[in-house]
């Protein structure tokens, strides 16, 4: 996935952003709103608590080995207990399984902080969702929330989904040494040309219309093809006053940032 180079601003409804003013002297997106064909209210930059912890307080490792999933979920905890503030991630690589968001919290990765997603599957059971429009199931995302208010991911850091380890492989797409690199690291092939990370995998896309099984399915069903159920990688769904900037979102599983019903939101590269 590319870096986001430009700034796309959300105003999915528009009178919410009238509850509060903005300090048009200050506000940094002014220039967006020049020359509007109507009037639209500005959409705030969220504000946060003062309250700063870092995630190695939480036991946190930035060995690139470790997995940091239990120190995200205890820090996202403390902040949240303390009203909201800024969670900081220091320069290192985090390895972690899936982030659960909470209100009030700016997660903020410091100039080279890596959080890296783990392709373990195991690690990300199945959720209702929506995907390509159509209610269903997906692997939970390495980043989520719902129903959040005032959330924000900012720095200078990046945020790899290991989005290799689920997205299927056509052969023509990469050189033929990478191709045989890929084949050997696991997986199945359809024909010769098809990589897929798993039969499971194989199944679900056989089997899907659209990457959306639409078919009744029972538990065991869903589960037979949960390889093939690739997560969007950041996933924020009826959320408001949302706020992404500066940092690096790239190699996700399936789409990369993915604000769903979402209300006042600033993605800023």
């Amino acid at each position: 996935m590319k870096k986001i180079s430009h700034l796309i601003l959300f105003a999915f409804v528009i009178i919410s952003c009238s509850n509060k003013q903005t300090d048009n002297s200050s506000y940094k997106y002014d220039y967006l709103y020049s020359g509007l064909p109507f009037e639209m209210p500005k959409i705030e930059i969220p504000s946060f608590p003062d309250n700063r912890i870092n995630i190695l307080d939480f036991d946190g490792k930035p060995d690139g080995i470790t997995l940091n999933t239990e120190a995200f979920a205890h820090a996202m905890e403390a902040l949240s207990e303390k009203g909201g503030g800024t969670l900081i991630v220091p320069k290192g690589v985090w390895f972690t399984g899936p982030i659960v968001f909470r209100s009030n919290i700016n997660m903020h990765l410091e100039k080279g902080a890596l959080i890296l997603f783990s392709p373990d599957f195991n690690l990300y059971p199945l959720v209702e969702t929506v995907f390509e429009g159509l209610d269903t199931r997906r692997c939970q995302s390495p980043i989520s929330g719902r129903n959040l208010e005032n959330i924000a991911i900012t720095g200078e850091g990046s945020i790899n989904g290991s989005g290799e380890a689920w997205r299927p492989l056509k052969k023509e797409k990469v050189t033929e040494s990478h191709w045989k690199k890929v084949v050997a690291s696991g997986g199945v092939v359809r024909g010769d040309n098809y990589w897929f990370p798993s039969a499971a995998s194989l199944k679900g896309h056989e089997m899907s219309d659209m990457n959306v099984p639409r078919q009744e399915m029972t538990e065991d069903e869903w589960m037979a093809i949960r390889d093939f159920l690739r997560p969007v990688m950041v996933s924020f769904i009826e959320c408001r006053n949302l706020y992404l900037q500066g940092v690096l979102f790239e190699n996700s599983p399936a789409w990369n940032i993915h604000p769903l019903m979402c209300e006042n939101v600033i993605v800023d590269g």
